[in-house]
Protein backbone atom coordinates (compact mmCIF):
# COMPACT_ATOMS: atom_id res chain seq x y z
CA UNK A 1 0.00 0.00 0.00
CA UNK A 2 1.33 3.76 -0.88
CA UNK A 3 0.77 6.39 1.51
CA UNK A 4 0.76 10.23 1.48
CA UNK A 5 2.58 12.07 4.47
CA UNK A 6 2.29 15.28 5.07
CA UNK A 7 3.19 17.82 7.10
CA UNK A 8 6.77 16.76 7.06
CA UNK A 9 9.27 19.12 8.83
CA UNK A 10 11.33 20.52 5.82
CA UNK A 11 14.42 18.69 7.28
CA UNK A 12 13.21 15.04 6.91
CA UNK A 13 15.30 12.62 5.29
CA UNK A 14 13.83 9.13 3.64
CA UNK A 15 15.68 7.05 6.07
CA UNK A 16 13.80 8.88 9.12
CA UNK A 17 10.37 8.06 7.24
CA UNK A 18 11.70 4.63 7.26
CA UNK A 19 12.53 3.81 10.89
CA UNK A 20 9.16 5.62 11.49
CA UNK A 21 6.75 3.72 9.64
CA UNK A 22 8.68 0.68 10.40
CA UNK A 23 7.27 0.43 13.82
CA UNK A 24 4.10 -0.30 12.31
CA UNK A 25 5.08 -2.43 9.65
CA UNK A 26 7.36 -3.61 6.57
CA UNK A 27 8.60 -0.70 4.82
CA UNK A 28 9.04 -1.13 0.86
CA UNK A 29 10.53 2.52 0.26
CA UNK A 30 10.19 6.06 1.12
CA UNK A 31 10.73 9.25 -0.99
CA UNK A 32 10.68 13.13 0.47
CA UNK A 33 9.70 14.94 -2.17
CA UNK A 34 11.55 17.78 -3.65
CA UNK A 35 11.44 20.94 -5.95
CA UNK A 36 13.33 20.35 -8.79
CA UNK A 37 14.94 23.49 -9.11
CA UNK A 38 16.17 24.53 -5.34
CA UNK A 39 16.65 20.66 -4.33
CA UNK A 40 14.72 21.42 -0.59
CA UNK A 41 11.83 19.06 -0.18
CA UNK A 42 7.96 20.55 0.25
CA UNK A 43 6.89 18.92 3.33
CA UNK A 44 5.34 15.63 1.97
CA UNK A 45 6.37 12.29 0.76
CA UNK A 46 5.64 9.12 0.27
CA UNK A 47 5.73 5.84 1.53
CA UNK A 48 4.86 1.85 0.52
CA UNK A 49 4.12 -0.81 3.02
CA UNK A 50 4.68 -4.37 2.26
CA UNK A 51 0.95 -4.93 2.76
CA UNK A 52 -2.67 -2.94 3.01
CA UNK A 53 -2.71 -4.36 6.24
CA UNK A 54 0.51 -2.78 7.49
CA UNK A 55 -0.21 0.12 5.64
CA UNK A 56 -3.72 0.80 7.41
CA UNK A 57 -1.87 -0.24 10.98
CA UNK A 58 0.55 2.99 9.53
CA UNK A 59 -2.09 5.30 9.13
CA UNK A 60 -4.51 4.64 12.15
CA UNK A 61 -1.15 4.75 14.00
CA UNK A 62 1.19 7.53 12.62
CA UNK A 63 -1.86 9.57 10.95
CA UNK A 64 -2.12 12.91 13.51
CA UNK A 65 1.24 12.46 15.62
CA UNK A 66 3.87 14.79 15.82
CA UNK A 67 7.04 14.57 14.02
CA UNK A 68 9.53 17.34 14.82
CA UNK A 69 7.51 20.27 15.44
CA UNK A 70 4.58 19.36 12.97
CA UNK A 71 1.52 17.55 12.96
CA UNK A 72 1.80 14.70 10.22
CA UNK A 73 -1.27 13.63 7.64
CA UNK A 74 -0.77 9.83 6.64
CA UNK A 75 -3.65 8.39 4.01
CA UNK A 76 -3.61 6.23 1.41
CA UNK A 77 -2.30 8.14 -2.09
CA UNK A 78 -4.20 8.83 -4.59
CA UNK A 79 -3.54 8.10 -8.25
CA UNK A 80 -1.64 11.19 -9.27
CA UNK A 81 -3.91 12.64 -11.79
CA UNK A 82 -2.86 13.91 -15.64
CA UNK A 83 -0.53 16.92 -15.75
CA UNK A 84 -2.35 17.92 -18.77
CA UNK A 85 -2.88 21.70 -18.39
CA UNK A 86 -2.31 22.40 -15.11
CA UNK A 87 -3.74 25.23 -13.16
CA UNK A 88 -6.50 25.68 -15.44
CA UNK A 89 -4.86 27.44 -18.10
CA UNK A 90 -3.30 26.75 -21.85
CA UNK A 91 0.19 27.58 -22.31
CA UNK A 92 0.54 29.70 -25.55
CA UNK A 93 3.31 29.46 -27.22
CA UNK A 94 5.21 32.63 -27.69
CA UNK A 95 7.72 32.77 -30.47
CA UNK A 96 6.28 30.01 -33.32
CA UNK A 97 6.65 29.95 -36.23
CA UNK A 98 3.33 31.44 -37.05
CA UNK A 99 4.77 34.48 -35.33
CA UNK A 100 7.59 34.92 -37.53
CA UNK A 101 7.79 38.18 -39.31
CA UNK A 102 11.09 39.33 -41.45
CA UNK A 103 13.64 38.07 -38.47
CA UNK A 104 11.33 39.75 -36.00
CA UNK A 105 8.85 37.80 -33.41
Amino acid sequence: MRLYVGGLPYQTTEQELVDIFSQAGHVVSAAVITDRETGRSKGFGFVEMASNEDGQYAIERLNGTMMGNRTITVNEARERQSSGNRGGYQRRERYSDNNYRGGRY
